[in-house]
């Protein structure tokens, strides 16, 4: 049998389809059916084999791993400039392939199953409170269709429950407090469950000392500090600024003829741990006070100068880099830097 120095794999939930390369130029292009994928890479001697990382791959790169093969997965970005003409399975394992060949293009680490299964209840929470955000939203909606409306936030959503409630048959129908009524129990059992993720979540936090160190930094609680340390390889990054650049805190290029242009940030990278630095970034801000020195020193002398939205993604940036900076270097977090 040929021996590829190279394959690579798109994946889908039933038929696989695999473009590999040989040493002598040899290409060759086959699909899979699930149960015989592993049994093909078990027959062939242990070559790179590259997949398009997503949710699945995590799992297909340990299998193949364990039986001895060296496992890339490829960010989809990375594979997107790659493809040739039409999209198609065959085209895109072909991309999976060529951009696998090329020195400068990173990879993704195989997380192991205990590492995907942290992140998991993340992940749950962030989808639960989303499902809760459009109930509230629908409740609120139907609510103004008749006539009432009230604050937004946690109390004004109570208000209005009990304003539907009381409110005359003439104003709200029976029916229509009924439907409301079915709102506001499916928000109440998402309260109940998110209540439980977040009791099992500061338990874990209290369990975890790298977390804890990371909550030193202003602006980074009990998600944002779990969210790091269960999701990020730090090591991976070679500097605090390809940190930063891999969340989409650094700003996207425009620049030719030796001519720099610089716009608005990338957003490329991990979208929600992006949102959360901002978000803790903006909550710092809000309630900066003058004088402060070191890093609050630094946060003041840029609101000066620039708007707060944009003074937040800085901060946001400047955080990423300490947290690198903790993580890599085990240091505590120092509001004010030491001399030298």
């Amino acid at each position: 049998m040929t021996e590829f120095t190279r394959i690579g794999v798109d994946t889908s939930k039933n038929v696989f389809t695999l473009h590999g390369v040989s040493a002598n130029g040899e290409v060759m292009r086959r699909e899979l059916r699930r149960p015989k994928f592993l049994a093909f890479f078990e027959r062939i001697t242990p070559t790179e084999v590259a997949l398009e990382a997503c949710g699945s791959s995590h799992h297909w790169g340990r299998m193949l791993q364990a039986i001895g093969h060296r496992v890339r997965l490829i960010p989809p970005n990375y594979v997107k400039p790659f493809v040739r003409r039409s999209k198609n399975d065959r085209n895109d394992a072909e991309a999976i392939c060529t951009a696998a060949a090329q020195p400068a293009i990173g990879s993704v680490p195989v997380k192991s199953v205990q590492q995907q299964a942290d992140a998991m209840l993340l992940k749950v929470r962030e989808q639960l409170k989303g499902q809760r955000t459009g109930l509230v939203n629908a409740l609120r909606g139907h609510a103004a269709e008749l006539g009432y409306t009230e604050a937004k936030g946690d109390k004004g959503l109570g208000r209005l429950r009990q304003a539907i409630c009381g409110a005359p048959e003439q104003d709200v129908p029976v029916a229509a407090k009924q439907a409301l009524a079915l709102l506001g129990k499916q928000i109440d059992d998402l309260d109940t469950r998110l209540a439980e993720i977040d009791g099992q979540l500061k338990r874990q936090f209290a369990a975890d000392p790298q977390s804890k160190r990371l909550s030193a930094v202003p602006g980074i609680g009990i998600i944002t500090a779990l969210t790091l340390t269960r999701t990020v390889d730090m090591p991976q990054f070679r500097s605090p600024r390809h940190f930063a650049a891999w969340l989409g805190l650094v700003p996207k290029e425009h620049s030719t003829g030796g001519k720099h242009r610089f716009g608005g940030i990338s957003r490329a990278g991990n979208e929600r741990l992006r949102s959360l630095l901002v978000v803790g970034a903006t909550a710092v801000i809000r309630h900066a006070k003058a004088g402060g020195k070191g890093l609050m020193a630094w946060l003041n002398a840029l609101l000066e100068r620039k708007p707060r939205k944009l003074a937040a993604v800085a901060l946001a940036n400047k955080m990423a880099r300490i947290v690198w900076a903790m993580v890599t270097r085990g240091e505590d977090f120092r509001l004010i830097p030491q001399a030298g």
